[in-house]
């Protein structure tokens, strides 16, 4: 930069106003301000920081305890480097100052100031993400969140059947995501008790599957719920029955919103993941489609100054072991602390690699063989690999190639 830094800005922020502090190089208050959450409140926090010498070139770097919201997006203008510190790690430099466990707003905005300017290299500003792939973050972790969110409605609903309707369960069970298809849930609208399920007849069966979308095998699916649902089940008393039937609808509309929300945001992700630039390179690694590429994107983001070497990639998405040593003891093991999203959207590709990647079988198998690993071991391993091979691949702007990725391997398997 074109002078040394001498002013550092620390925001202590909450849900309707939030405490600025800014401090010299000597850990002097300079300033302080309690602004609201609005236009106005901004207006007034980036005069402030004008005030004391922020420009377009040199702006004052800011640390708050959040990455998200209209706060953070109106700092991250320009080439401001805005840090989100993690509230533990906050709690840990105020315990610094004081024994007596005080706290306040306006002190928690000085004690983030303070971590810039004893510790600003310790720290990570947030990462210069396009605005393009800062929007398929959004809908990426937003069609993940939903996929958790049907699930787990379907979770308390088939728990709630098990209760009064154990013929629906096993009528859905030969299809594949059960109780989330359009079929399962137009059944149960139509029949939400056991006793009216078993009074429909095939037409009535195979009109509600027409509604539901399927196009194939009607007739012969419709004489299999027949069967299924006039089979010798045991019954709740008909008014409990009948209760728990109202109860299952009601859950029955958050599954439904639950599935459309989810159907809608994989639709906007399947749109927007092809425009960006990396899209092609992360579709070129096996186990890879357009919602787990763009799951990868999202954590990994577009910034390549983000991550300093494949190695800090790796920590960050968990997938490389960490060692613990004291004295003579040493320990070997997975970390914990981790980006719970790319760990996650990591062990659905490495799971799929197996399958669509021969190198990757391989390179799985011997670290089952060879080395022992436990089936999660081995995956980890894996996907550790994989995201060495991916970060090169977004450095040198090149796609993925099988034989440089596992020649080794490959070499083994013929």
């Amino acid at each position: 930069m074109g002078r040394n830094i001498l002013i550092y800005c620390g925001i202590d922020w909450a849900e309707r106003t939030h405490d600025v502090a800014l401090v010299d190089d000597s850990g002097q208050l300079l300033a302080k301000r309690h602004i609201t959450d609005d236009s106005t409140g901004y207006k007034i926090l980036l005069d402030l920081l004008v005030e004391y010498g922020d420009t377009e070139e040199n702006p004052i770097p800011v640390a708050i305890e959040t990455s998200r919201g209209l706060l953070v997006s109106v700092l991250r203008t320009g080439k401001r480097k805005v840090y989100a510190i993690n509230p533990m790690a906050a709690a840990r430099y105020r315990d610094r100052h004081s024994v007596s466990r005080k706290k306040s707003d306006p002190g928690d905005a000085l004690v983030l100031a303070n971590i810039l300017r004893t510790d600003m290299a310790m720290h990570r500003p947030l990462p210069n993400d396009s605005d393009l792939g800062r929007a398929i973050a959004v809908l990426a972790r937003a069609q993940q969140d939903s996929l958790w969110n049907r699930q787990q409605l379907a979770n308390q609903l088939r728990s709630l059947l098990r209760e009064y309707y154990p013929s629906a369960l096993a009528a859905f069970e030969p299809w594949r995501n059960g109780l989330c298809r359009p079929e399962a849930r137009e059944l149960l609208r139509t029949a939400p008790t056991p006793t009216r399920a078993a009074k429909l007849t095939r037409t009535q069966l195979a009109a509600a599957l027409k509604r539901a979308g399927r196009k194939r095998g009607i007739e012969e699916e419709a004489d299999r719920l027949r069967d299924v649902f006039r089979a010798d089940w045991a019954h709740q008393p008909p008014l409990v029955e009948e209760a728990l039937g109202k109860q299952m609808l009601a859950l029955l509309v958050q599954l439904e919103a639950a599935c459309t929300a989810a159907d809608d945001l994989a639709e906007a992700v399947e749109e927007a993941f092809p425009q960006h630039p990396d899209a092609e390179i992360l579709l070129s690694f096996p186990g890879l489609g357009v919602q787990l590429g763009a799951r990868v994107l999202a954590e990994v983001g577009d910034d390549r100054t983000r991550f300093a070497d494949a190695r800090g990639l790796k920590a960050y998405a968990g997938a490389s072991p960490i060692t613990r040593a004291s004295g003579k003891k040493s320990s070997i093991t997975r970390r914990r602390i981790k980006n719970d999203r790319l760990n996650h959207a990591g062990y659905l590709w490495a799971f799929a690699s197996i399958t669509a990647s021969p190198g990757a079988k391989t390179h799985y198998r011997r670290r089952r063989d060879d080395h022992g690993d436990w089936h999660a071991a081995a995956q980890r391993n894996l996907f550790n690999r994989m995201l060495g091979q991916l970060y090169h691949c977004l450095q040198h702007r090149t796609l993925f190639d099988e034989l440089t990725a596992f020649p080794t391997e490959l070499l083994a398997a013929a």
